[in-house]
C-alpha cells in the first residue's frame, strides 16, 4: 500500500464559509469535484503555495477527517481494519462509494478519528 496524498478534509453545510478562511489564509481552489448518487456532495480541493492542502466538501452534517489517498484501496481497508478501525455507526456512511474516477469509504479509529480512504483511477479520467 502506498500513500498518494494525506491531508485536512473538512465536511460541513457551509462549505462556502470553509473555503473563504481557507482562501484567506492562502489557500486557492484547484479542484471542484460533484458525486451524485448515494452520497450527492460536492469536494473542494485547496492548495497553498507552500504545498499544504486541504479538501473541503459539502455535506449534511460538520466533521473533520483525514483525506488519505492509497494505490490499493482494500489492502488499505484490511490494514487499516486489522489495526482496530471500524464503519461508522451511521447507516450509510461506511459503504465505499464508486464516483467513476474514484472509490472511497470512511472508516473510524479505536479513538474516534475518522478517514476518509479514497483511490484515484488514473484509466478512467
Amino acid at each position: 500500500m502506498k500513500i498518494t496524498t494525506f491531508n485536512p478534509l473538512i465536511v460541513t453545510k457551509d462549505p462556502e464559509s470553509a473555503i473563504q478562511v481557507f482562501e484567506a489564509l492562502g489557500f486557492e481552489r484547484r479542484h471542484t469535484k460533484e458525486v451524485t448518487g448515494e452520497t450527492n456532495i460536492t469536494d473542494y480541493r485547496m492548495k497553498h503555495p507552500d504545498g499544504f492542502y486541504v479538501d473541503v466538501t459539502a455535506g449534511s452534517g460538520e466533521y473533520s477527517m483525514i483525506r488519505m489517498n492509497v494505490d490499493n484501496f482494500d489492502e488499505t481497508i484490511e490494514f487499516l481494519l486489522a489495526h482496530g478501525f471500524r464503519k461508522p455507526r451511521h447507516e450509510t456512511a461506511g459503504n465505499t462509494v464508486d464516483t467513476g474516477s474514484s472509490q472511497f469509504t470512511i472508516l473510524v479509529s479505536e479513538t474516534g478519528f475518522i478517514v476518509a480512504i479514497s483511490q484515484h483511477f488514473k484509466d478512467r479520467d
